[in-house]
């Protein structure tokens, strides 16, 4: 937390340059805060946050070596004070659930910076959390109707590597009938047109890896 009167201290995590640019210069824009470390991965994140101790931290979710959620754990373990805010872009991100199980206080979305970044950083500065209500129910709506199942994201897994469906039910010692059940449901659940419209949205919304 920041001390009083002293301006609330920001790190940005994020691999494109751009992004974290705009961000830096929002921040600039405030006299209560100021940024003090920009990084682009989550080892990076990590390591500046042991030195630095920024009072905010603001999280990408998708980065090339550590991972946003794996970079919030690692952060946590080690400092479970820490104020951190994922940076998302896309709005029903399952990766988002799981960062806040990590521990994540607030959900930003990328396209809907500038004033709620700002409110956002003083919120949790002030030890508050902030989930916008439509987040809140989206977020609630895949711990519901929306979530794959663990056995339907193995079997999405298996049909982004280019597996038929003989292939899976010999994988899991199941009926080529179940498996197309999982499929069916699978696609139901992400209103996904075919087989490889359903990887990229589970891709996409961070149920699988590919």
């Amino acid at each position: 937390m920041s001390q009083a009167n002293q301006p609330i201290r920001v790190m940005v995590v994020d691999d494109h340059p751009l992004l974290r640019e705009g961000i830096a210069a929002v921040i600039d824009g405030q006299p209560d805060m100021v940024l003090i470390a920009e990084a682009s991965g989550g080892n990076e994140a990590l390591e500046m946050f042991r030195t630095l101790r920024p009072d905010v931290t603001l999280m990408d979710l998708q980065m090339p070596d550590v991972n946003g959620i794996e970079a919030i754990k690692a952060i946590r373990t080690e400092f479970p004070e820490a104020c951190i805010a994922i940076l998302t872009t896309y709005r029903g991100d399952v990766r988002a659930l799981h960062a806040i199980k990590a521990g994540a206080k607030a959900y930003l979305l990328k396209s809907t910076l500038r004033k709620e970044l700002v409110d956002t950083i003083r919120l949790l500065a002030a030890g508050k959390r902030h989930f916008p209500p439509e987040i809140a129910a989206e977020l609630a709506s895949h711990l519901d109707k929306d979530a794959l199942s663990d056995r339907e994201i193995q079997v999405l897994q298996c049909v982004a590597r280019g597996k038929s469906n003989k292939e899976i039910a010999s994988q899991f010692k199941l009926s080529e009938d179940t498996i197309k059940g999982h499929i069916r449901s699978i696609m139901e659940k992400l209103s996904a047109n075919n087989r490889t419209h359903a990887v990229s949205i589970g891709i996409q919304r961070g149920f699988i890896e590919f």
